[in-house]
């Protein structure tokens, strides 16, 4: 039976697991605030706040309720617009109305949610994050000036924040209700989930692929709900390596403090990367067997040189090179009552050098064109190892093995650089279609290729150094 807090109510069905949540919300609770808008997790319009117990306190995040299995709200408590409603309106209610925030009011409740699950952030009352909280929703009446007038006036509000009584601070300024208060201990009463005792028909984790691309058959499916379990969610290193749960998304990574620390610029590239309410919702599992030739998470893990762990069912594993996993498009080296169990690669050290880039129709919320990573291990002057990847040139994400090879042992010279661009247009094999023609792919990767360099040694190679050999090639 699922069993989680609904608002202010403890709930418990035996609603199917594969039933959307936000279904669930609207037509079994019949709350209707919560709206049904594009389904495919792109508009916010069905954003809910999921709230997990840890060490004695909630998290709460913002989730995509169209794209969440009923059974990954279990042991969680789910927080619709009607369950942040007091005697009188709520700060962030009042800056929507006071700033006129609302047009149609379509998408209003999102934006109310996506607000209030800032508030409940560590880094609530900084101006950028406000705006950043509500860059998954979307606004039909394109009133979007008003709402950022709303969401930094909201931030201003929650610069006197007290962090450490959190929610304590939140209802006595009646940012969320009292009942709040009373969450962490109803949630401790809640078991925790266990795999199914039936054999399960799918694995699923975050859900932001299969629900919108087989929401009936994972609605009748026994679901092996991956999301939530413990040790599929670690994030350990041991030595110089890091190993990642199958189930960690990619907001946990830009929260942890070791991606971080050997990846700084980590924030920027993954902002690139879906919305909010995905990132805190898709698993790297989820990205790398959904196979996208431009899986912004392949491409980013392939440059690392990462390796996997699958098991079957009895629990007997296997080690792949990331790189060997893809056979062909949407075609896996994964045997079907395998899953992916962990993720590990070797951190960088201080003679490595990493860079993501992707370019997209849309800077922000859009799927690549082309994306492509790369790391950079020298000794001296001298490349001592390269892994280069790309997306968007081929049927799978790509790790492109000749270029990386002809690199390796080779002097960090633009001489170098152009050979090496020229070996990357003999491995590629692009094709033309709704993202761009081929020829256009091949020329974003040619400059993604360069970017990188400029990121990566921006003394050895400024733009306009390589714009001025550029021209004299």
């Amino acid at each position: 039976m699922i069993t989680f807090i609904l608002n202010n109510q403890t709930i418990k069905t035996d609603s199917p697991s594969g039933m959307s949540l936000l279904n669930f919300i609207r037509n079994e609770a019949g709350l209707k605030g919560t709206k049904a808008g594009c389904k495919e997790g792109d508009c916010g319009a069905c954003t809910v706040l999921a709230g997990t117990l840890s060490e004695n306190k909630v998290d709460y995040k913002t989730i995509v309720s169209c794209l969440t299995p009923l059974g990954n709200a279990h042991g969680k408590h789910i927080v619709t617009v009607e369950g942040l409603n007091t005697d009188t309106l709520s700060p962030v209610q009042h800056e929507i109305i006071d700033n006129a925030g609302t047009q149609c009011g379509f998408c209003t409740p999102g934006f109310i949610v996506s607000l209030t699950g800032y508030s409940l952030e560590k880094n609530a009352g900084l101006k950028p994050a406000a705006i950043a909280s509500i860059a998954g929703n979307i606004c039909r009446c394109t009133g979007y000036k008003s709402i950022e007038k709303a969401a930094e006036k909201v931030a201003d509000l929650l610069k006197t924040k007290d962090n450490n009584h959190q929610i304590e601070w939140l209802t006595n300024h009646h940012f969320v209700p009292d009942y709040f208060k009373t969450i962490a201990d109803r949630l401790k009463e809640i078991n925790k989930r266990s795999f199914p005792d039936t054999t399960p028909d799918l694995a699923i984790g975050g859900g932001t692929d299969l629900m919108v691309q087989q929401p009936n058959n994972v609605k009748v499916s026994v679901l092996n709900l991956l999301a939530e379990h413990d040790v599929l969610k670690e994030i350990k290193q041991v030595n110089n390596k890091l190993i990642l749960g199958a189930s960690v998304t990619v907001n946990d990574l830009l929260e942890s403090a070791i991606m971080l620390r050997h990846f700084s610029k980590l924030p920027t590239w993954f902002k690139l990367i879906s919305s909010e309410q995905i990132r805190n919702m898709a698993t790297l599992a989820g990205n790398f067997v959904n196979a996208s030739p431009i899986g912004d998470m392949s491409i980013f893990f392939l440059a690392l040189n990462s390796k996997l762990t699958v098991a079957d069912k009895e629990g007997l594993k296997r080690t792949i090179a990331l790189k060997e996993f893809f056979l062909d498009y949407k075609k896996l080296d994964l045997k079907e009552n395998e899953i992916i169990r962990s993720i590990e690669f070797e951190l960088p050290d201080n003679k490595s050098h990493f860079n993501f880039e992707k370019v997209s129709k849309r800077l922000h919320l859009d799927i690549a064109s082309v994306n492509s990573a790369i790391k950079i291990k020298m000794d001296g002057d001298i490349i001592k190892d390269a892994c280069l990847s790309a997306g968007g040139i081929g049927p799978i994400p790509a790790f492109l093995s000749k270029t990386s090879s002809f690199l390796t042992g080779k002097p960090l010279t633009i001489e170098t650089l152009f050979q090496a661009e020229k070996v990357i247009q003999g491995e590629i094999r692009p094709i033309s279609d709704v993202r761009g023609s081929e020829s256009y792919k091949r020329l974003l990767l040619r400059q993604l290729f360069f970017t990188h360099f400029i990121e990566m040694f921006p003394d050895a190679f400024a733009p306009d150094t390589l714009l001025s050999a550029l021209q004299t090639v």
